[in-house]
């Protein structure tokens, strides 16, 4: 079993009126084989979170730790961070434009397994995962997400995180902007993912739609950088019907 260990972490940004803070002392922890979901309404801190985790440039931890498995996530780069077993699946994927799908998926899955993949079975495997994910075979002599729809994009996330096995996959709103077919498609990759490799998942949303498919197992929600309440699926449910207006009335 591997852990992810999130303790008293504040984190800021800079912008044009000054130093933000947006987390303000989040405390969580997540195992393999579990499935947190982390709700809330819009700028709570929740991307920012996954943004943190992943390493992004823009937010600067002032104060607290993320650990894996006891090392320092927050000394590590981002490479050695996806090395390390960590994988961000993110709510606006970027196009690389130049780069065809096949050449990205083997030179990635080179680099975090510091090996190249014995071709024989990879490209089974890529095969077998874009038929799974409903990708279309002839995606994957096009440029990475070029082109590509909202769903399509997402698809695509999902296929990366089904053949590069992370311990920790993160998941940045990947619900939005899907239809009800394509959040079937992606929620079943993730629980095979899951299933497979008893993955652990940090599930960001706003809505409980795709907690029908991908069952939490702990939920956390969100308000003002900080964790407001804590519980098991039931929360959603009950977040489901009353919204967060009980938590921004206490904020006010």
């Amino acid at each position: 079993m591997s852990t992810l260990e999130i303790k008293d972490l504040h984190v800021s940004i800079e912008t044009e009126q000054g130093t933000k803070e947006i987390l303000k002392g989040v405390s969580l922890t997540i195992n393999t084989g579990e499935t947190h979901a982390i709700m809330g309404p819009n700028g709570s801190g929740k991307s920012t979170l996954a943004s943190t985790i992943a390493g992004h440039p823009r937010y600067t931890v002032t104060s607290g730790s993320i650990t894996l498995d006891g090392e320092d996530v927050l000394e590590m780069s981002v490479d050695e961070r996806a090395r390390a077993g960590l994988f961000l699946a993110m709510q606006y994927p970027v196009e690389v434009p130049g780069v065809t799908m096949t050449n990205f998926l083997r030179t990635a899955k080179t680099a975090i397994d510091g090996e190249a993949p014995s071709l024989r079975h990879w490209t089974k495997d890529v095969k077998t995962a874009m038929a799974d994910l409903k990708i279309d075979p002839a995606f994957a002599n096009r440029n990475v997400n070029e082109g590509f729809s909202g769903g399509e994009k997402k698809r695509v996330e999902i296929l990366q995180l089904e053949l590069f096995k992370p311990k920790f996959a993160i998941l940045d709103e990947t619900d939005s902007g899907l239809d009800v077919d394509a959040l079937k498609v992606v929620s079943e990759g993730v629980n095979r993912a899951q299933e497979k490799n008893s993955m652990g998942t940090l599930l960001i949303t706003h809505y409980t739609r795709i907690l029908r498919y991908i069952k939490p197992d702990f939920v956390h929600v969100f308000v003002d950088g900080k964790i407001a309440e804590q519980g098991g699926p039931e929360l959603a449910d009950r977040l489901e019907e009353e919204g967060y207006d009980r938590f921004l009335k206490v904020q006010a």
